[in-house]
């Protein structure tokens, strides 16, 4: 397991005027003949992996530190899916590939991904798009221990799948609402393949 859990220090928070992730802007309308503005952020659209290892009956999803959660919680590291934001001329499903192999340190096939649906996320300031992927995975696929590249800091972690359920309503763990819609999709395939 790659372990990050450093310690945060030196924090302080700065207007954002120049930003390669995140512009803001004011849009103004009318609506039923109103006149409204609503402020947002133009940010990238993401895909997000659901991994399922097989030998191991587990999850792997990843615990990074993330700001805006340290402002809520004092804490900051969330459990997420494997993601990452879409800003190069890749296939998403390629995209999706670079990403279980960054994070996670498994080596996938494109053409083994599958999708499994797409949805609007942060829709009161962002209202970016998220695609979902599945992919299988088991210890030959491994070739490194993942953790990101650069600067980042992730842990990969094991969820066992007997585990997952309790997990989506465990409040002490921080998490996005993806991975709670992932596992969920996860547990109703189970169900379907089980009745087939």
């Amino acid at each position: 397991m790659v372990t990050c859990m450093s310690e945060i220090r030196n924090i302080s928070l700065h207007e954002c005027t120049n930003s390669n992730f995140v512009t803001l802007k004011r849009m103004k309308y009318t609506q039923k003949g109103v006149d409204k503005a609503w402020d947002l952020a133009e940010v990238h659209d993401s895909v997000a992996i659901l991994i399922y290892h097989k030998e191991k009956n587990s999850f792997i999803i990843v615990k990074q530190f993330r700001p805006p959660v340290y402002l809520k919680n004092s804490d900051g590291y969330t459990y997420e899916l494997c993601a990452g934001i879409i800003d190069k001329k890749l296939s998403l499903k390629e995209i999706a590939k670079e990403e279980i192999l960054e994070e996670c340190g498994y080596d996938v096939e494109v053409k083994t991904i599958e999708k499994i649906s797409s949805f609007f996320s942060s829709v009161g300031f962002a209202g970016s798009v998220q695609t979902l992927y599945y992919a299988e995975v088991n210890e030959s696929m491994k070739v490194s221990e993942g953790g990101g590249i650069e600067v980042e800091d992730i842990e990969v972690v094991y969820l066992h799948v007997d585990e997952a359920r309790s997990f989506i309503f465990d409040e002490s763990k921080a998490k996005t609402p993806g991975i709670m819609f992932a596992f969920m999709y996860f547990f109703e395939k189970i169900s379907n393949d089980t009745k087939d």
